[in-house]
């Protein structure tokens, strides 16, 4: 049995910004990760908003900045945002994944790629993991269907969008711009997109399950927005975003829901690479300080400051019920709406 004082399942944004806290600290920590290496089968559109860039040393070599958004009514009719205080960052989201790997391996934790986290059990103070670990706190960073949580009957995740994405070589964009189509046939309750990435341009739609997305539809109806004559697929990827809010419980005793997991990740806007890394790395300082000086117990920390996202569940549901295509279309260019849609692009993301 190998002793280690916390365990991760889940080596994403979360839990890869948790372990390097912890391992700062000098706390034993372990992830499982059930991917053969970092970066691979990425799920995420890689896109990070501005708090976040300012928040975390992101390798500019990774990114790319995005200044103004494009917001097309499902007629094609757009209108153009813009914020002069204000970027967006696309990502090499592998490289980024290998970077935030190899930054937490170098400050001593230990990540084993190529093991899943299989089940865990409770054995008086400490947890058993795989029947191969024993620690003392478990935290579940292992996505929108969180086996941790099922294990020790945690909340679950139960709404969700679904997501899909292509990246292509060879289309060439008029301008440095996020474009986003809102369409309610193609993508209910979200939206697609357009945007310039690292090398290659990414187009992705999703929808409010159990509704899927139509990739290929979407990028057909481009077809009249943009030149896909020397446009080839470079890869595609799509995965669950959960958008029903916070989970309840996240924790249970020394297990913890941390990530997609937990359901922190914005309903209004799909977010939730920000709420990873932050959370992730409060998480870690906070549990160092509850093993190393007897602190606030970190679920007990978490309960006061995870965001709920009332406000942003609102306008979720308000969008999907009230916002037919035809309104869409009416409104796209109406400078209310348009001073609207400014604040939800462009003012500070809170994170709650």
């Amino acid at each position: 049995m190998k002793n280690t004082d916390i365990i991760i399942a889940g080596g994403g944004f979360a839990g890869l910004a948790c372990a390097k806290a912890l391992a700062e600290a000098g706390v034993s920590v372990t992830l499982l990760e059930r991917k053969k290496a970092p970066g691979i089968g990425m799920h995420t559109t890689g896109i990070i908003v501005k708090e976040c860039a300012d928040e975390f040393a992101i390798p500019e070599s990774l990114t790319r900045r995005v200044t103004d958004v494009r917001l097309y009514a499902p007629s094609l009719r757009f209108a153009d945002l813009h914020s002069p205080d204000y970027f967006f960052l696309t990502t090499d989201t592998p490289g980024l994944m290998r970077h935030l790997s190899d930054e937490a391996a170098r400050a001593g934790a230990t990540i084993c790629y190529d093991t899943r986290y299989e089940n865990a059990r409770e054995d008086g103070k400490n947890i058993i993991v795989n029947n191969q670990f024993s620690c003392q706190f478990l935290i579940g960073a292992d996505g929108p269907r969180s086996k941790v949580a099922e294990d020790f009957q945690l909340g679950r995740n139960t709404e969700f969008l679904l997501g899909a994405e292509a990246e292509y070589e060879g289309l060439k964009l008029d301008d440095n711009a996020f474009y986003c189509f809102l369409d309610q046939k193609l993508a209910h309750g979200y939206l697609g997109w357009v945007i310039p990435g690292v090398g290659v341009t990414q187009i992705g739609i999703a929808q409010r399950l159990p509704r899927k997305p139509d990739i290929d539809a979407f990028v057909s109806r481009m077809g009249g927005v943009f030149d896909f004559s020397h446009a080839k697929v470079a890869a595609r990827r799509g995965g669950l975003i959960p958008v029903g809010g916070l989970v309840q419980p996240f924790a249970r005793g020394n297990v913890i829901l941390l990530g997609d997991a937990a359901g922190i990740v914005s309903p209004l806007t799909g977010g939730g690479i920000h709420t990873a890394l932050h959370y992730g790395k409060i998480l870690g300082e906070t549990l160092a300080n509850y093993l190393k000086h007897g602190g606030e117990h970190p679920a007990s920390r978490l309960a006061r400051i995870y965001p709920r996202f009332y406000f942003k569940q609102f306008l979720r549901k308000s969008y999907e019920t009230l916002a037919p295509d035809w309104l869409l279309d009416a409104v796209v260019t109406n400078p209310l709406f348009i001073n609207f849609a400014g604040g939800v692009f462009f003012k500070k993301k809170r994170l709650k």
